[in-house]
This record gives structure tokens, C-alpha cells and sequence, in this order.
């Protein structure tokens, strides 16, 4: 064999330890990413108390003290969930309309149920928290509402109770120190889907 015929010989079998080695590579299966978590959320609002219970994967993550709907305007009871998601919303009521701002009826957030017209929000009358005192939605403090904006997603199951009953009772039974504390460290990731748009707020907004 002659020094050509064993250089084409030599490059025959790199040749074909190339292929073999890259079809090897094809086969081999790739690694399976493993599923992220999802964490699962009740927020359960007790007319009764004027709170509100953040519930993550049943464990009780925060309660706020809240305003709810007065006797002539009462907040709807039932189970719901979080439509959207508005930061700094626009106003709109009938021929009235307010700007983000100071004077905003809803405050800096926006959280509409899927019952249309109700929501989730601030306002620009904190005196009212902890009474029942608005046309339906469920107000929160300016500092409690963007905290619990940011914990929250679309998506996420509301129920609203006149009472507390034995699943729920055990959430409002004893109160934090100064209402809004826990000792647990909370995730601080907003969620996504969040709108900043102008929103039509109408019906039982405030």
C-alpha cells in the first residue's frame, strides 16, 4: 500500500468515527427542564371583619384591613377571580372622569373582578378603611394595595363572604400586631399580564 492509499484510508475511517460520533449525539436524548412552580391563591374577603386573607398554596400569607361595600351598596358575595390588572388607572364614571393622581377615586391600582364594574383598589378617602363605606369594591390602604398588586396575578380566585365559615374563619381569628406584618418573607416578583392602559371603571367601582 502506498503512502497515498493509506492517507485516503486514514481519512476514511476519521471520516466515519465523525459520523458515528455526531448521529450518537443525535440520539442521545435530551435533558427534561424541570416544570416551574405555580403557586396556587385564594383571596378571601370577609365582609364582616372588613379584611382581606392573601391564601398562597394554602398556607395564610398576609391579611389587610379593608373598606367594603355600606348597606345601600353592598360588595357582591361569591366566588370570582382577578380579570386585570391596572397600574395609575384613569376614572370613569358616567360623565365624570379623574386622572392617576392624588384625587383618584381608585387609587394607584386597579384589580377588577369578573364580575363587571367591581374590583380591588385604593381610593382617596383612607379614612374609610375598615368600614363599610364603599359602592361595592373592596378598598385598600395606598402602601397595603401596590404590596398586594405585586403579589397577586390575574387569574386568581376571590371569594367574597359576608362571614367567615369553618374553612375560613381560622384566616381572621387572630389579627397580626400591626395588621400587616407577617414574619414569613413574601416574594416581591410581580406577576405578569399587568395593563397600564386606561380602564372604563364604572358600576360598583368605588
Amino acid at each position: 500500500m502506498n503512502i497515498r492509499s493509506i492517507k485516503s484510508f486514514v481519512y476514511t475511517v476519521l471520516a466515519a468515527a465523525a459520523t458515528f460520533a455526531a448521529q450518537g449525539q443525535q440520539q442521545a436524548p435530551a435533558p427534561v427542564p424541570a416544570p416551574a412552580h405555580i403557586a396556587v391563591r385564594v383571596i378571601v374577603v370577609s365582609l364582616q371583619d372588613h379584611k382581606l386573607a392573601l391564601v398562597e398554596d394554602g398556607q395564610l400569607r398576609k391579611v389587610y384591613t379593608v373598606a367594603v361595600g355600606k348597606p345601600t351598596t353592598p360588595s357582591p358575595e361569591g366566588t370570582f377571580t382577578i380579570a386585570r390588572r391596572v397600574v395609575n388607572p384613569t376614572y370613569h364614571h358616567g360623565d365624570r372622569t379623574v386622572l392617576p393622581g392624588p384625587n383618584n377615586p381608585v387609587g394607584t391600582r386597579w384589580m377588577g373582578l369578573s364580575k363587571t364594574g367591581y374590583g380591588i383598589h385604593g381610593t382617596n378617602e383612607p379614612k374609610s378603611i375598615g368600614k363599610s363605606a364603599s359602592h361595592g369594591c373592596i378598598r385598600m390602604a395606598k402602601a397595603d394595595l401596590e404590596e398586594f398588586y405585586a403579589l397577586i396575578a390575574v387569574g386568581d380566585q376571590v371569594q367574597i363572604v359576608a362571614q367567615p365559615d369553618q374553612q375560613t374563619a381560622h384566616l381572621f381569628a387572630t389579627p397580626s400586631p400591626s395588621e400587616t406584618t407577617l414574619t414569613t418573607e413574601l416574594a416581591t416578583t410581580a406577576p405578569a399580564q399587568t395593563q397600564t392602559q386606561t380602564q372604563n371603571l364604572t358600576g360598583g367601582s368605588r
